[in-house]
């Protein structure tokens, strides 16, 4: 009877101090200031793209009229069917489309590639530490510091001796390359936060190498894994300067293609199409941005920065 009476005090009490009713909301100078910094930021940061998708929808008679903010008074898609299917990309005028399979081939795999090989460094350098480890792991860190400018003769050479060089899979080596120093530091600090017991007992249940990777340690690893396939899709889709030097003329990404397009000194100076051929290039990393932006948030916070 006692111990009835104690828990109906106890939820009585308990209930008078939790609060009721609608949360208060007061305007204070400092939540005035948030919204209004937030509100100029977002203006600031979608000024250029409204301009951007204002002018890929408008006649060149009405660029040249100069409103840059006015909706289009004529809309039109040709400039954006123009961009994908007929926009002169140097010699050929098959717009950009054929850079868009070509970035779709070259991001595929080495997103794959280098998510893959960075994954088990990671795995390696957490749980099934070597001798010299430290150093090795301290030298691939400090290749993602290096600037690209300084490797780009020595890959050339490198690539043209193995026969390489301007060719797709030329081009996937070296994002694959460049991607690992930066992954494997994410893979590996988010692997050195996940609990070790877990590891020790499915070694104790005779869990090999590959074993422990692929039942135990990967299907873990999702939020950290999300976050490298957004760094490594936009970074490689994004690319120019890789693009331009080591994929040759058969295999030139979006990027490349794209700046044939507005750098062209014949002819008409079509900004509708140059703005149309922008927004169709930056569509990938966007979307991508868009449909999983949480989930990045998520795979940072799950330890994608811890160790």
């Amino acid at each position: 009877m006692s111990a009835v009476t104690d828990t109906a005090i106890a939820a009585r009490t308990f209930d008078k101090a939790t609060p009721h009713g609608p949360k208060p909301r007061r305007l204070t100078i400092a939540r005035v200031g948030v919204y209004a910094f937030l509100i100029i930021s977002a203006i600031y940061f979608l000024a250029p793209l409204w301009v951007m998708v204002v002018t890929s929808l408008k006649t060149l008679p009405e660029i040249r009229e100069g409103f840059l903010f006015r909706w289009p008074q004529d809309l039109t898609f040709e400039p954006w069917v123009k961009a994908w299917t007929t926009a002169c990309t140097g010699r050929d005028c098959e717009g950009i489309r054929p850079g868009f399979i070509n970035s779709v081939k070259i991001t595929v795999p080495s997103v794959l590639i280098s998510i893959l090989i960075a994954a088990l460094n990671g795995y390696a350098l957490s749980f099934w530490r070597f001798k010299g480890s430290g150093f090795f792991f301290g030298l691939l860190l400090f290749g993602a510091f290096v600037p690209y400018q300084v490797v780009i003769y020595p890959l050339i050479i490198f690539l043209r001796e193995i026969g390489l060089f301007a060719s797709l899979p030329g081009i996937i080596i070296i994002h694959t390359i460049f991607g690992m120093p930066i992954l494997t530091l994410l893979y590996r600090n988010y692997f050195v936060a996940l609990p070790e017991e877990l590891f020790k007992a499915a070694r104790v249940d005779g869990a090999g190498f590959w074993s422990a990777f692929f039942r135990i340690i990967l299907p873990m690893s999702i939020p950290i894994t999300i976050v490298a396939v957004i760094l490594q899709v936009t970074g490689i889709w994004n690319d120019f300067l890789f693009g331009v030097v080591f994929a040759g003329r058969e295999n030139m990404p979006m990027t490349v293609q794209l700046n044939n397009i507005v750098t062209t000194t014949t002819g008409v100076r079509e900004y509708n199409v140059n703005m149309a051929a922008t927004i169709l290039t930056a569509a990938v990393p966007l979307a991508v941005y868009f449909f999983s932006g949480r989930f990045f948030v998520r795979g940072i916070a799950a330890g994608a920065v811890k160790g």
